[in-house]
């Protein structure tokens, strides 16, 4: 404070030394006014000169920052809409899951079903086949045995034409001639269909 007094003394002291300056409180004269004219003018110039080079460009990356923020922020709630979507489509398909697991078994059981069906009209086919062909070989081989039998049928007939006309037979001899034969022959011959 000592230092303000000081300094205000030594003003009081120098403006008394000037004839001019006794009536003003501060010296207000056109040299002053000519140098606040300058100042001014020279700061402005470098407002304007530091707004091209400094304010500008600083101005321009913090639009270009403001802008990519706000994509960024326009991107992660657009990506944060997807991923809902996706949740609420991955929730649906896990409820679905089990629905779609029933499909699949049943679809799965109805073509093994099918299939089933196939092997069983095959094998249904199969054996009529083979039951046909058992049934032919089965009616080859009766006529086989009828032709075998007629053919020892007309073997012992003449046989027993031979017997009869060589000796002269009578009843009884006709017949002992005829047991013989069936002796021979076997009777499970005869007795065959």
């Amino acid at each position: 404070m000592s230092n303000l007094l000081s300094s205000g003394l030594l003003f009081l002291e120098q403006s008394a030394e000037e004839p001019e300056m006794k009536d003003k409180i501060f010296a207000l004269d056109w040299q002053l006014v000519f140098d606040a004219l300058i100042v001014a003018a020279a700061v402005f110039f470098l407002f304007f000169l530091l707004s091209y080079l400094v304010f500008n460009p600083a101005r321009d990356l913090m639009r270009k920052r403001q802008e990519m923020i706000a994509q960024n922020i326009a991107d992660a709630d657009k990506e944060k809409e997807e991923a809902l979507a996706f949740k609420k489509e991955y929730d649906a398909r896990l409820k679905n899951v089990e629905t779609e697991a029933d499909g699949i078994l049943a679809d799965a059981r109805r073509r093994a079903k099918g299939r089933e069906e196939a092997i069983i009209n095959a094998a249904h086919e199969e054996s009529a086949r083979i039951m046909a062909r058992t049934k032919t070989e089965v009616e080859l081989e009766k006529s086989r045995a009828k032709d075998e039998i007629k053919q020892e049928i007309i073997a012992v007939a003449g046989e027993m034409a031979g017997r009869f006309i060589s000796e002269k037979m009578d009843a009884s001899k006709q017949a002992l001639i005829v047991d013989d034969v069936i002796r021979e022959m076997g009777e499970e011959t005869w007795r065959q269909e």
